[in-house]
């Protein structure tokens, strides 16, 4: 395997420095409990036939932007502004005691006090101090964040740029505007609040930059960009604050790794700025307070609790007291999830991918009999497509939403009274965050319905409602800095003007991701955005920083900051065509690869519409509204997995038959009769089943260690098949198990799983495959060493892939060791074949197999039996099909004799 040298260090030395300063925090590969949370009892849930079951109530933790306070009595007095007592591990107060009159009478007018974590975040605006404020659904937490804005633009008016909002959506900014503008233009404050973002229109990113709002509200790409000006020095200069709003959602990821690395050059610019972090949903608060703190002093960030919320009523819907044996999306309850929207005021429905959206989206219109407006909402919509739909939902005119992960987050739509969520939830802390969007008051409880696609779905549910319970929320991982990303921002701050390297590289590390950053590593990061690297010097195109003196960089051209403005960002969406009516409206964008398999007269379903293809014009499909029935789009998204803690809780349920009796009765005796013909494997035992059928061998991997790592080891198994001889046919995947297809029986699986297999083998197949030149595409595209835009005109998906498999294949050649290659090999492993969890698996395998070699199919395999072999068929295309011989399966299989 690549030696990682070109990384920034070997990763577990990495984390261990990745939080530097006076006191540095090290957080923890597998996170941990919220320690303030207690456990309470769980009561044993019983199930009804087609109503929702497992039924119980938690005190929420999601997220949660209730602007207004919680409202009181009218005979409580202005004392109430008072700042509380100091609790335990809270400083001393400072001179600060109550709101300003203004804001103070706007809270009396409504009955609604500041809550105490409110005055605690406004305590260390006054003390001039970092905070991260952990806070429940309905806590006000974006409130908490602006209160100290708000007090000292009434206390002291100033022009010129104040705050910084950051959001990881921009509709979560354009909601937050609308909610800030209300209490501001109620009081008559003279503040202004504007948004940025790619959508925002080029004479008013022209006049921000001139004359910039108090308040603006963006994105760590716009804030990139608008750090790359000459005049982002005079813009930043005055800079008192910086929000960033869930915190989680940036953290552990790229745009993280951009947000850490612009914080630290607004330090630079603005050394008083004070940065405040919000969230709810973080299992290890500390290690987020080192992120979000100048070279990772984590005792220079004060950390806020917000009040406990009202416990939230989540549930299991099980239709007519059944789970079906196949299937993931939870579409064979779409009647009945639709009379529970007839039966609430507004319904979010979640869904884990855009077609599955799409799909539940369909099942729902044809079980609307009372014609209800609903509506769907995904990324690959249009802007305005998404607006429209937000600004329905917001004025309470849709009765129900379909979405994905692009509503995750923050959204106030206080007349949302129900969250539903199709398929597994993959995570306590994801489900925790989805269900949080339903009323969004503190002292109202939030109302979830989890609907199972299959019965190891439906075990999935479960762990993730009982490590609710538990008060478990899933693993914060933390990682060091991606070079990209770091390449990119170099060559950013370098378009603002020189720079002199030691102090950069000292900037740079203050940043938490960078802290580990060696002087090594640094100066081929300089290099390589000076030169392109050893093989691409020759070519003048990526010289794009030269050393003007030893220590003194600039970049090469003017030009070079116009390309980069054009191109900056850390988004790489694959290959993508626009989606439009003949009179150019346009609906969406899908995927060249899908749209490479659609031909005129096809139809597919898209923004709840099917839609009939009319004619291919350059980047652009032309359709037509039709009634016909229709394709579902596909994407070739990287899939969430299950997390590791919900995988663990799934593995004990196994081995635990006490837990059965909670169960639906078709899911018990599902796991009675497996432990009748085969066994049950302890959660430390991998367990292999081996069995004939219809002429072909079948072995089933039952390791729950998540959908990509089982793709990842399918492809080595089944290769090392074919080398022994077993002729291997196909494989499937999910989340809990691997199958594979032979024409030959596998005696001893064993030496199939010897831990050499993540040697070269992996090494070979990752090379040889699509996933390290997808990798390489996205570092390119990050890195600037291939550019998407030029002045106006924009590279096809078809033109940047070609760019990026030529140097892909120069760079294999003649510089294997390029810091790009590098780079791409450190996606591949970590995020791409979750190599990690591939590890672990392959790691316990030999000690830990137990091997039953069954006379025919068993009850766990008949999920995994039921698709292998189709998994290329589109969902939805075939279920009739799928049901008929998911049964013929499922008899076989649980039949005792």
């Amino acid at each position: 395997m690549p030696s990682g040298k070109g990384s920034i260090q070997e990763p577990s030395r990495a984390i261990a420095r990745l939080y530097g300063g006076r006191r540095r925090i090290v957080p923890p590969i597998h996170g941990g409990r919220y320690g303030s949370w207690r456990r309470q009892p769980r009561a044993d849930r019983g199930h009804r036939g087609g109503r929702p079951v497992a039924r119980h109530r938690l005190r929420r933790d999601a997220d949660q932007e209730h602007r207004q306070g919680q409202q009181q009595p009218d005979n409580r007095t202005r004392d109430a502004r008072t700042l509380p007592e100091r609790g335990p591990g809270q400083p001393e107060r400072g001179s600060l005691t109550k709101l300003p009159d203004v804001l103070g009478q706007w809270f009396d007018e409504r009955g609604w006090a500041p809550r105490r974590h409110q005055l605690d975040m406004l305590q260390a605006g006054h003390d001039g101090v970092h905070a991260l404020l952990v806070a429940a659904t309905g806590a006000g937490k974006t409130l908490s964040g602006f209160l100290p804005t708000l007090v000292d633009l009434i206390e002291a008016p100033t022009e010129g740029l104040h705050t910084l909002y950051i959001s990881p959506l921009k509709a979560l900014a354009v909601d937050v505007q609308r909610n800030l503008l209300t209490p501001i233009a109620e009081m008559d404050l003279p503040i202004r609040v504007e948004t940025r973002s790619g959508d925002t229109p080029s004479d008013r990113k022209a006049r921000q930059r001139a004359r910039p709002p108090q308040i603006l509200l963006t994105t760590p790409e716009s804030l990139s960009l608008l750090l790359s000006y000459p005049d982002s020095a005079t813009l930043f200069a005055g800079l008192k604050t910086v929000v960033v709003d869930e915190i989680h959602a940036f953290a552990r990821e790229k745009r993280g790794d951009l947000l850490a690395l612009a914080m630290a050059r607004l330090q630079t610019l603005a050394p008083g700025v004070r940065r405040v972090g919000l969230s709810a949903t973080i299992a290890d608060p500390d290690a987020y307070r080192a992120w979000l703190a100048p070279d990772g002093d984590i005792d220079a960030v004060r950390l806020v609790a917000g009040e406990p919320g009202v416990d939230p009523d989540l549930s299991i819907l099980i239709p007519e007291n059944r789970i079906p044996w196949g299937g993931h999306s939870g579409r064979h309850a779409a009647r009945q999830v639709m009379r529970l929207i007839e039966q609430h005021q507004t319904s979010l429905i979640f869904c884990n991918t855009r077609s599955l959206a799409e799909l539940i989206f369909q099942e729902l219109w044809a079980a609307n009999d009372q014609s209800l407006p609903i509506g769907v909402h995904h990324g690959s919509l249009a802007l305005e497509a998404r607006r429209k739909v937000e600004a329905a939902m917001s004025d309470g005119r849709l009765r129900a939403l379909v979405a994905t992960a692009s509503l995750d987050l923050g959204i106030d739509w206080g007349n949302v009274d129900l969250v539903c969520q199709m398929g597994a939830p993959k995570g306590s802390s994801r489900l925790l965050q989805r269900i949080g969007r339903a009323n969004h008051r503190l002292d109202e409880p939030s109302k979830g319905i989890v609907v199972p696609g299959n019965r190891f779905e439906y075990l999935e549910a479960q762990a993730a409602l009982d490590a609710i319970d538990a008060r478990e929320l899933d693993p914060d991982v933390f990682r060091p800095g991606t070079l990209d990303v770091l390449a990119q921002h170099i060559l950013g701050i370098a378009c603002a003007g020189p720079f002199v390297e030691a102090e950069l590289l000292a900037e740079v590390r203050s940043a938490a991701p960078y802290a580990g950053l060696t002087d090594e590593v640094w100066r081929r990061v300089l290099e390589f955005i000076a030169t392109g690297g050893y093989s691409l010097r020759a070519y003048d195109k990526f010289r794009r920083l030269v050393e003007e003196s030893p220590g003194h960089w600039r970049i090469t051209r003017p030009q070079v900051a116009a390309q980069h403005r054009l191109n900056a960002g850390v988004i790489v969406d694959n290959p993508m065509m626009d989606i439009r009516f003949a009179n150019g409206r346009m609906l969406g964008r899908i995927e060249e690869g899908f749209a490479s398999s659609l031909s005129i007269g096809d139809h597919i379903f898209f923004a709840g519409l099917s839609l009939e293809v009319k004619r291919f014009k350059d980047s652009d499909i032309v359709v037509a509204a039709s009634s016909k029935q229709a394709r579902l789009v596909t994407y070739g998204g990287q899939r969430m997995s299950m997390s590791t803690h919900l995988a663990d809780r799934v593995r004990a349920y196994l081995a635990n038959d006490s837990e059965w009796h909670r169960f639906p009765d078709d899911v018990r005796e599902w796991l009675e009769v497996q432990q009748r013909r085969s066994i049950l494997p302890q959660p430390d035992e991998l367990l292999v089943e081996t069995f004939p059928r219809e002429g072909r061998h079948y072995m089933c991997v039952y390791s729950f260690e998540g959908w990509n790592a089982h793709q990842s080891l399918g492809m080595l198994i089944t290769k090392r098949m074919e080398t022994a001889g077993f002729k291997p046919l196909s494989f499937v995947a999910n989340d809990y198990a691997l199958a594979i297809a032979s024409l030959e029986p596998v005696e001893d699986p064993r030496p199939l799983f010897s831990p050499d297999i993540l040697e070269h083998e992996f090494v070979e197949w990752v090379e040889q495959s699509h996933l390290l030149k997808r990798a390489f595409r996205e570092v390119a595209v990050i890195g600037g060493l291939v550019e998407r835009q030029h002045p106006g005109k924009r590279k096809t998906g078809k033109q940047v892939s070609f760019s990026t498999d030529l140097i892909y294949d120069v760079l294999r050649k003649y510089e294997p060791e390029h810091l790009l290659l590098r780079a791409a090999w450190d996606d591949a492993r970590a995020r791409m074949t979750e190599l990690g969890r591939l590890a672990r698996l392959v790691d316990r395998a030999a000690a830990t197999m137990v091997h039953v070699k069954a006379s025919r199919v068993t009850p766990m395999a008949v999920p995994l039996m039921v698709v292998i072999g189709r998994e290329a068929a589109p969902a939805g295309t075939a279920d009739e099909a799928l049901l008929v011989e998911a049964e013929a399966l499922a008899e076989e299989a649980m039949r005792v004799d």
